[in-house]
């Protein structure tokens, strides 16, 4: 090639990387640029509300006491979380809530106090003054100066105080004071156990050699015995609710690989001569593997109703899709010379796939099966929300509950767990079945 067309080369060849090299830059700015126009970014931080994620993030880490005015009925009832379930006894009412009659004084700490007087509530705020609130008539509120601040939301149906030691909300039917404690309250025994009051150590000691609480049961069966039957936390219901889980995606996982494997030597070049059974098997596993599991799950739940066996199902089709390809693919790769040996054994075809094919690919499908046995049991928690089953289940109603976000945050926790339990399993056995180690 000339010199003068070897330099006009490279010159072309210089001058369109560089515009190349120009032109990503821009292609990324114009596309960040249309996502935030067509995510709304800026009204999405418009809308952000820091007060009720900090609200949130508390409500995950500690719970409520409520303390309840039935206006209608004139009775008062203090509550954990506002639950029929965890209802204090006249005789465990915490100090901090004195009633009187329909009534109560309750001390909120730091000076703060709230009063009832019938449909009358007054929030002593210190550094504020008494906040007033009439429920008699709607709801009408008094406030010192006259103006109204920002932690006071206000309607004529409805009025809420916020402050930093608690929440009172009033309406025509109901009052209710919130007050905040660090923790999980009746985590281990609920109001009706007979531990209930006592601290750790109270307890620790009425196991290791207190007099037996219930005649003829010792202490710490009674103690594992009203822990598991916890009312308002309910272990054992959770504990079963994870067996569901996992039980739904080792029944698709494992179910999907049963029915994958003899379909993949159909799908598999060296096994099926035929092009069109190829194109025909090949295209069914294209189908069920491009439907998500949620699909499915939605479909099977109409047509079998709720339940894990529907959830196990939905796993099992859309697994059936991705065993087969990854199966097929196996098998087209497999050595010959093993199943040339065995076929001049007189082996029939049945034999030679078992001990000339199988030994040869068990290590690949071992590992892909316990791979997704990981994945499903996380996708099994999701779709286990949707067909009634396992911890997605419950999950979903803590979450619908909108109060019970401490058990939303116990829920997660245990899901996180149980991933990790089984990633560690899945491991462990690959070390075992497939290195021998």
């Amino acid at each position: 090639m000339p010199a003068d067309d070897l330099r006009d080369s490279t010159i072309r060849l210089m001058t369109r990387k560089r515009r190349i090299a120009l032109a990503v830059p821009a292609m990324i700015l114009v596309y960040l640029a249309y996502v935030a126009v067509a995510f709304d970014l800026g009204g999405l931080a418009q809308r952000a509300r820091l007060d009720n994620a900090a609200i949130l993030l508390a409500d995950a880490v500690s719970h409520k006491v409520h303390v309840t005015r039935d206006n209608r009925r004139e009775t008062l009832q203090v509550s954990v979380e506002g639950s029929n379930r965890a209802v204090f006894s006249e005789s465990q009412i915490p100090d901090w809530v004195q009633a009187q009659g329909d009534g109560a004084r309750i001390d909120l700490g730091a000076g703060h106090v709230v009063t009832y007087d019938g449909p009358r509530v007054v929030y002593d705020i210190p550094g504020y003054g008494p906040v007033t609130l009439d429920t008699s008539d709607g709801v009408s509120v008094q406030v010192p100066g006259g103006t109204m601040p920002d932690f006071i939301n206000a309607s004529p149906t409805r009025a809420t105080i916020t402050t930093d030691q608690g929440r009172v909300t009033a309406t025509a039917s109901r009052t209710e004071t919130l007050r905040y404690f660090w923790g999980w309250e009746m985590f281990f025994f609920d109001l009706s156990s007979p531990f209930s009051g006592m601290n750790a150590g109270q307890v620790l000691g009425a196991i290791i050699g207190g007099a037996p609480l219930v005649e003829g049961v010792s202490n710490l069966s009674l103690a594992l015995s009203e822990f598991w039957t916890n009312d308002i936390w309910q272990h054992g219901a959770v504990a079963w609710a994870i067996f569901e889980t996992v039980l739904m995606a080792f029944l698709g996982t494992f179910g999907a690989a049963f029915v994958a494997l003899p379909l993949a030597f159909l799908a598999a070049q060296n096994f099926t001569p035929s092009r069109w059974l190829r194109f025909a098997v090949r295209r069914v596993f294209d189908f069920v593997r491009g439907v998500d599991a949620l699909i499915f799950t939605i479909i099977l739940s109409r047509a079998f109703g709720p339940g894990p066996l529907t959830g196990a199902l939905a796993i099992l089709l859309t697994d059936t899709g991705s065993f087969g390809k990854l199966f097929s693919e196996a098998l087209e790769n497999v050595d010959d010379k093993p199943i040339e040996g065995i076929r001049s054994t007189g082996a029939n075809a049945v034999q030679r796939y078992r001990f000339g094919v199988i030994p040869q690919v068990l290590p690949v499908l071992l590992s892909q099966m316990l791979y997704f046995l990981e994945s499903n049991t996380r996708s099994a928690t999701i779709i286990g929300a949707i067909t009634g089953g396992g911890i997605g289940l419950l999950l979903t109603q803590a979450i619908q509950t909108t109060q019970d976000w401490e058990k939303v945050t116990y829920y997660i926790l245990l899901v996180i767990v149980m991933v990790i339990a089984m990633d560690s399993l899945s491991g462990w056995l690959r070390r075992k079945l497939i290195r021998g180690a």
